[in-house]
């Protein structure tokens, strides 16, 4: 079985004003994570139909993984285009993921890196293992030893142990002027990241 990110729903009611959808989202989200999936199906649909990016996004968790419903990949790629296009992060990477392992559409590892390349500006630690692979690799892109460096050590600042190792064989290969490069690439981009988390 696929089971797809489902940390969501970090800033699920920050942004939102009315009292009910407030309400609505958080059911949704209580329901989904006690395994009701037919309620959070009727709390995130409506929501979703209106143009709710957390509910576009549970909708297309309940349909990649088949909770609730048939496991469906066209009706997932469908819930999450619609959230991701609306900047949700973890709908970016869930979609790079099927756009990866060619699920539901035919497999491409340029809309991979290009979906995975959002959610990990966006802090997605998930997403950012992906692209250093992916950069370190030539997988959707031309092989970039510091883009790669950065992705990955990025990834490990943010607690993913799993780079690590990554991380020391990209490093191996990289000059000293490649390691400053990236370095500095690192450095500012989690001051950037920083700074956007603490004023949220």
């Amino acid at each position: 079985m696929r089971i797809f990110k489902t940390t969501l729903f970090a800033t699920l009611l920050l942004s939102l004003s009315p009292v009910s959808l407030s309400a609505d989202l958080a059911t949704a989200q209580e329901a989904y994570f006690s395994g009701d999936y037919q309620k959070a199906l009727a709390q995130w649909q409506p929501l979703a139909e209106e143009g709710m990016a957390n509910a576009q996004f549970g909708l297309g968790l309940l349909y990649a993984n088949g909770f609730g419903v048939p496991l469906d990949d066209g009706q997932a790629l469908k819930w999450y285009l619609l959230a991701a296009e609306q900047g949700h992060a973890e709908a970016q990477c869930n979609l790079a993921v099927m756009h990866a392992n060619g699920w539901g559409v035919p497999s491409s590892s340029e809309e991979a890196f290009k979906w995975y390349g959002l959610a990990a500006e966006q802090g997605v630690v998930e997403a950012q293992t992906n692209l250093a692979n992916m950069y370190t690799g030539g997988f959707g892109t031309d092989v970039d030893k510091v883009q790669g460096f950065k992705w990955f050590m990025i990834a490990t600042k943010l607690g993913d142990g799993m780079s690590t190792a990554g991380l020391e064989d990209v490093s191996r290969a990289m000059t000293i002027e490649e390691h400053t490069e990236a370095n500095l690439l690192v450095t500012a981009w989690m001051k950037t990241y920083l700074n956007l988390q603490a004023g949220q």
